[in-house]
């Protein structure tokens, strides 16, 4: 373990004006999501069977995104207002009819899947629920909760809402959105998977959130916590070394921990699928002061 005791030095200093956010194309998110879980895969033995478990959902949101019909953008007198107000112009509970049928088509290409027993049984449980229990689920996940006694249940419902949230905002006119506030979503109000220190959009060294619901990224400032917006009390955490690629940004100020991915010395990093192959530094924080910030429903439950 590494600690470091000031702000990392790499992070010092500005970076010109970026895009304030990137919409996802939601087919190719989640196919080169699903090709950076195989090749994790091939490198984690401990977690090989999960990855590729998860590699597996993740080509299915790709054909789901696929097949979906595509929804039709929002009013641009919403847009607008939305826009005045700094609001996101994504309302999630108007997704819950689209979610429910989602997850029945997204059910369907799972079946034929290899996946643990248990898995199974949860799969099975969530396409025979009821409406009560199913607007249980539903309201969990767009409140980006999980309960630790429904974990796989809801990891199902939420690769469906990814998908759902991941096409409604990519008909979003992206230069009509605003900074809500740190932490926050522009497009959809959900919360950061983690961070990314990138040279691929338009700026070299910007950080970018994405967005665990959506697939949005969007830019925020450096040494600065994203769950808080604190810019006091940073530091940074690594199971390796200070030169690791993967962190835990640490807010003294709010207790919380979330982590940082370095894209900009790997250009491979795919947010989702190495956040949950970093499991070792979930672990190792288990054991300090902070709790995770970071929302990723591939990693609940760990």
């Amino acid at each position: 373990m590494s600690a470091s005791p000031k702000p990392d030095p790499s992070m010092i200093g500005g970076v010109a004006k970026v895009p304030l956010a990137r919409l996802p194309d939601p087919e190719a998110v989640f196919l080169t999501r699903a090709e950076r879980f195989d090749f994790l895969a091939g490198h984690y033995a401990n977690l090989a069977p999960y990855l590729r478990f998860l590699a597996a959902i993740c080509r299915a949101q790709a054909e789901l995104a696929r097949t979906l019909p595509p929804p039709a953008p929002p009013a641009a007198e919403r847009v607008e207002l939305a826009r005045a107000a700094h609001m996101p112009p994504l309302d999630r509970r108007e997704m819950r009819a689209a979610l429910a049928q989602a997850m029945d088509r997204l059910s369907a290409l799972l079946e034929p899947i290899e996946m643990p027993q248990p898995a199974r049984a949860a799969l099975s449980a969530l396409r025979a629920a009821g409406p009560a229990d199913r607007d249980w689920v539903m309201a969990n996940l767009l409140s980006d909760t999980i309960p630790e006694d429904s974990v796989a249940p809801h990891l199902f419902a939420a690769a469906a809402l990814q998908v759902v949230a991941a096409l409604a905002a990519s008909v979003l006119p992206e230069d009509k959105l605003v900074p809500i506030r740190t932490g926050t979503c522009p497009a959809c109000g959900g919360r950061p998977v983690a961070s990314l220190v990138t040279e691929s959009i338009g700026a070299e060294g910007a950080r970018y959130c994405s967005c665990a619901t959506c697939q949005t990224l969007w830019n925020e400032v450096r040494v600065k916590c994203t769950r808080c917006g604190s810019t006091k009390g940073i530091t940074y955490r690594s199971v390796e070394t200070e030169e690791a690629t993967v962190k835990a940004e640490c807010c003294r100020e709010c207790g919380q921990w979330v982590k940082i991915l370095y894209q900009n010395k790997n250009p491979t990093l795919e947010v989702v699928a190495d956040d949950v192959a970093s499991l070792g530094l979930d672990l190792m924080m288990r054991e300090t002061e902070w709790k995770r910030g970071g929302f990723n429903p591939f990693l609940t439950g760990y």
